[in-house]
């Protein structure tokens, strides 16, 4: 792999945000303001969106608030953020470290505009992220096949020697262009340090794009080092609970404003909803229904 060349697209000049508002760890329990009902995640994604959020990273909860893959559930929490958005669907085919393969590959008959797909197996903590090479194959070949774009979920620098293999062997995703997304700060995965972001830009497949999401206490300086780089946002309660030492996290809201903020100030204003679709090669919207 060698360097990526300098983008000539509108990521040259404009900063595609992702909000991940939920994810499968934080209990509703423990973190009141975290939205797990459909109701929930339409409000926070309208908030997100005019704020300047292009694409919604969801993991889904069943009626206890607990992680769940069920495909009604599924398609129903994406025809709903249709109705009343316009960002990018993306849902998490990682769901808890706990699913089995056959659901996180079902998760893509819900139809979303994009799904993540992990390069590679890794600690989560006291627990493990399993993604083995063959499901791995058969997820970036079925979301090819469904015409659903791929974010490459990159946790550590082995990840992106397995993304180069992928693609030298099973050709390019549906839309052509590759998107990764550097996530950083895990408790078993690489830090989130501008070094480590360094290191892993240095290693992205030719014409790529990346995002980089900061775990924790990691995501100021991970913002910082991913706009410095040319690179583009994740934020979200997913993966940030805490606004400063001793503050917590007022709503996804709260963080969103503070990216497109960060964003702003680095003269790379958040990209619009059409402008990320073209960047990704996700279908236009009247495409879908």
């Amino acid at each position: 792999m060698s360097p990526a060349p300098p983008s000539t697209d509108s990521s040259e000049n404009a900063t595609l945000i992702t909000v991940a508002p939920t994810g499968a760890e934080s209990s509703k329990s423990d973190v009141p303001a975290l939205p797990v009902t459909l109701d929930e995640l339409v409000s926070t994604a309208r908030d997100a969106e005019a704020i300047g959020a292009a694409v919604i990273h969801v993991h889904v909860r069943d009626e206890q608030a607990k992680p769940t893959l069920d495909l009604g559930r599924l398609t129903e929490i994406v025809t709903a953020l249709r109705e009343n958005t316009s960002l990018i669907v993306q849902l998490s085919t990682g769901g808890a470290v706990t699913d089995p393969e056959e659901d996180r590959l079902r998760v893509l008959e819900a139809a979303p505009d994009a799904a993540s797909c992990s390069m590679g197996t890794v600690n989560f903590g006291r627990e493990v992220f399993l993604n083995r090479w063959d499901f791995i194959v058969e997820l970036h070949n079925r979301m090819r096949d469904a015409r659903v774009v791929p974010e490459y979920e990159i946790f550590d620098l082995g990840h992106l020697t397995t993304l180069q293999r992928l693609l030298d062997r099973h050709g390019p995703p549906y839309g052509e262009h590759i998107h990764v997304d550097l996530v950083m700060g895990v408790p078993g995965g690489m830090p989130g340090t501008a070094h480590a972001l360094v290191a892993a830009v240095g290693s992205l497949p030719d014409g790529a794009t990346f995002a980089a999401t900061g775990v924790g206490r990691t995501s100021i300086p991970v913002m910082l080092a991913a706009l410095s780089a040319g690179g583009h946002l994740r934020v979200g309660m997913e993966d940030t609970l805490t606004y400063s030492r001793g503050e917590s996290v007022r709503d996804n809201a709260q963080l969103v404003a503070r990216a497109a903020g960060l964003a702003k100030i680095a003269q790379r204003p958040p990209m619009s909803v059409a402008e990320a679709r073209t960047l990704l090669g996700v279908r236009p919207l009247a495409a879908v229904v």
